[in-house]
């Protein structure tokens, strides 16, 4: 380093100056502390998505036992327990409102809860101006039972997906969840087991290291429905690190945020034996929004259909000839490939892609010219 170059890191002019707490963002890391005071030094309008699972405020009376005797290890850390559902919701209103403002106005927010809390929960994200998307219902495949037989079994949670309004353009990536469900459209109820077996992490003592662990195929599905790699995503309420370690998994990049020590040290171990995927098995299906535009006259330009080649329709009723400009001609009836076929079938609207075909021994249907020319550009 040059004299003068050591004179300006001296005085500190090669270091990044904060706007107020944080000009940039910690990627990756886990920030140890209280939610909303680590938040408040985020910058604005900074992640892509936020996912959170709160306190669920189950105000538990007493140990729950099983029917043998044993004694079940159910949520009764300090982090759950709150004075009042007045305190709860004033937390919850503050811990929103950093959501809300370190949120892009294209990102989305998911919310987790159970019934002793979901509810306030979605009140408290409509007064902060939260649009919500879907509500999911995670349906359990394996839930804990009631050991005492006065309830029915509480085998779901609920997940609300919200915009920060309206008219948001949110990222969902339709097709991708199609091909997860068998090429069907993906639903709001989500059956899958709870956290078990080799997923879950153990502390030191052998135990399980959190009450509450998310399976991480619930993760997978939310961060591949809803972001694109090299998006962020932020945890506010990390625990042991399934939203960092699915994030590293799928090439996102995160922020996590976790006020208790031994959370923080087996998320950091969770995460660091976390694969990412090679990139070319994050491919997913393209959403046809997203797809490139091409005009019938790029197809007419190129060669894949000449001027002069004859089309006609599946049940071959009408014949057209293109012309060189991409137009094309049938009858009285000239324009485009949407416009002609439209106008034959005396129809408001016609998609000329899948309406013309290639006249020959065996028809082709447009689009698939028009995808091979799609399939050349990547």
């Amino acid at each position: 380093m040059n004299l003068i170059a050591r004179i300006a890191d001296e005085r500190g002019l090669l270091r990044p100056k904060p706007i107020g707490p944080r000009e940039f963002l910690p990627f990756n890391v886990i920030l140890e502390g209280d939610c909303i005071e680590e938040m408040a030094k985020l910058p604005d309008k900074s992640v892509d998505m936020i996912f959170a699972d709160p306190p669920y405020n189950l105000q538990l009376g007493g140990d729950l036992f099983r029917p043998e005797g044993g004694r079940v290890d159910a949520v009764d850390d300090d982090w759950d327990k709150f004075d009042s559902l007045t305190t709860y919701d004033a937390f919850t209103r503050a811990w929103l409102a950093e959501a809300r403002r370190i949120l892009k106005d294209d990102g989305t927010i998911w919310v987790i809860g159970s019934y002793h809390n979901i509810y306030r929960v979605g009140s408290l994200l409509q007064d902060a101006d939260f649009w919500i998307l879907n509500d999911i219902v995670w349906r359990k495949t394996n839930p804990m039972p009631n050991f005492r037989g006065t309830r029915f079994t509480n085998a779901h949670e609920t997940l609300l997906w919200c915009a920060k309004n309206e008219g948001a353009r949110y990222t969902f990536n339709y097709r991708a969840m199609k091909g997860l469900n068998d090429d069907l459209q993906m639903r709001s109820d989500w059956l899958m087991p709870i956290c078990a077996g080799q997923e879950r992490v153990k502390g030191a003592n052998g135990a399980k290291a959190h009450p509450t662990q998310k399976p991480e195929a619930l993760l997978y599905r939310i961060l591949l429905a809803c972001t694109k790699p090299g998006q962020v995503v932020l945890d506010p309420f990390f625990g042991t690190g399934t939203t960092g370690a699915v994030a590293r998994r799928l090439g996102r990049r995160w922020i996590g945020i976790e006020r208790e020590p031994a959370y923080v040290k087996v998320a950091r171990e969770r995460i660091a034996a976390t694969l990412p995927l090679d990139e070319s098995a994050m491919q997913t299906m393209a959403d046809k929004r997203e797809a490139p535009r091409v005009a019938f006259g790029v197809l007419v330009e190129s060669g894949l259909v000449p001027p002069g080649t004859a089309l006609t329709d599946a049940k071959r009723r009408w014949t057209a000839t293109v012309r060189a400009d991409g137009s094309i001609a049938c009858a009285t009836h000239a324009g485009s490939i949407h416009k002609v076929g439209a106008a034959l079938q005396n129809a408001p609207s016609c998609n000329g892609w899948t309406f013309w075909h290639v006249a020959g021994g065996k028809l082709q249907v447009l689009d698939e010219l028009r995808q091979q020319h799609l399939s050349a550009l990547t």
